[in-house]
């Protein structure tokens, strides 16, 4: 430490690299270099967005410098074919290292398509729905899904946790033997709830991973089709990705309808999904977010923990709070990825007042989606613990302050 305060203290009286607009700080023996707004460093905020979301930093580093120049090849990752031998090895990569992580059995094709979830909402249903599908209705992503789905066939929502604001997950429903697919959302970012098993289904089982993909281990074989948006915790916005069962896409199941090309499945895994010029640079993204759960995190059992222990870092307050209460009363139903809060009653007003505190602490996502109001912290894989622990800070000393 005395060398690298003696190193600073040189470049800095020296002008070496540097002007009165920045400064140099260290943290864990690194030097780091921010540029000073007043009496502040600029430094990395506390993104507690929904999504598009927070990206690792080792993997921001990595992204920044294949967009100048992709592995010394003289070109940027934004200009390479997707024709040409590196994106072959990229998206090869991408695919194994995502089987590899989810431990996806032999028989399952990988795909990248473009559309995000919402697409899927439609193309799920023209692909697979002949006469009747099964939803189980947990939040108005899942009440959008079936709404497309409607479009095309009968579909029966099997139970709804919609008297109580999607305020728990439903139990104790009967999945019903005489439909096509039953179609489940298994995280609520609007209204926090999570499914954190895998069901066991007497029909093929469809699953909309959005916003817990990768966050933890999955049975994959016990699905049929998983799909969902990268840009919460497998890259960027831009590249859809789904895992789809062999024998599902080739089974009576799949309707005789005319599909257009671009969504018909069989288009993009007979392809392997290169039928059109797909999203070079959000594969690309995605690839190393894969590589840096498999290297830096160790796989999605220890993802797992890791999520879980940030969780309790803001459960455990709002649980002991007289300001802040949680939405989802039921712990078990409680998202790892996205932990939504109100004030109590007589604190109401304070809620903007809150928000305006937050920003000093670096904190930006908090506020609630704009149909339920209150405050959502998205907590997906790459947000460190520390930030967690920083915006508990916040809302203790918030507490503090205010409390009748």
């Amino acid at each position: 430490d005395i060398f690298f305060c003696k190193l600073i203290k040189f470049l800095y009286f020296k002008k070496i690299f540097l002007n009165d607009e920045f400064k140099f700080f260290i943290y864990k023996k690194k030097i780091y270099l921010c540029k000073k707004h007043k009496n502040f460093c600029i430094m990395r905020k506390h993104i507690f967005n929904a999504g598009p979301a927070v990206l690792p930093v080792s993997v921001l580093e990595k992204v920044s410098k294949a967009a100048l120049d992709l592995d010394g090849i003289g070109m940027s990752i934004l200009e390479i074919s997707h024709r040409s031998k590196e994106f072959d090895a990229i998206i090869n990569e991408a695919v194994e290292l995502m089987k590899e992580l989810m431990n996806i059995p032999e028989g399952y094709h990988i795909i990248f398509v473009g559309g995000g979830a919402s697409t899927q909402f439609a193309m799920l249903p023209m692909n697979f729905l002949k006469t009747k599908a099964a939803y189980l209705e947990t939040g108005s992503w899942a009440k959008k899904a079936a709404k497309e789905a409607k479009l095309f066939g009968e579909v029966q929502i099997v139970a709804s946790s919609g008297d109580k604001n999607f305020s728990y997950i439903p139990k104790n429903f009967t999945i019903p033997t005489d439909v096509d697919y039953f179609h489940i959302t298994t995280n609520n970012t609007i209204y926090g709830t999570e499914i954190k098993t895998d069901f066991s289904s007497p029909v093929p089982l469809v699953a909309d991973m959005s916003s817990d993909f990768y966050s933890r281990p999955v049975d994959v074989s016990k699905y049929s089709l998983i799909y969902g948006g990268a840009q919460k915790n497998v890259g960027p916005a831009g590249v859809t990705i789904a895992i789809i069962k062999d024998d599902f896409l080739n089974s009576k199941q799949v309707t005789d309808r005319i599909i257009p090309t671009m969504l018909n499945y069989k288009t993009h895994t007979e392809e392997n999904s290169l039928y059109n010029t797909p999203p070079v640079y959000a594969i690309f993204v995605v690839r190393e977010v894969m590589r840096w759960l498999k290297t830096e995190i160790g796989g999605l059992e220890n993802m797992k923990k890791i999520n879980e222990d940030k969780a309790k870092v803001l459960n455990d307050y709002l649980d002991n709070s007289k300001m802040f209460v949680p939405t989802v009363p039921n712990k078990e139903d409680r998202s790892l990825m996205n932990i939504t809060f109100v004030m109590q009653d007589p604190y109401k007003d304070l809620e903007a007042a809150f928000l305006e505190h937050s920003k000093k602490y670096g904190i930006v996502g908090i506020k609630g989606h704009r149909s339920v109001g209150g405050f959502r912290a998205s907590m997906y894989n790459a947000l460190p613990i520390d930030s967690v622990k920083v915006l508990v800070q916040a809302m203790e000393e918030f507490e503090k302050t205010n409390l009748k």
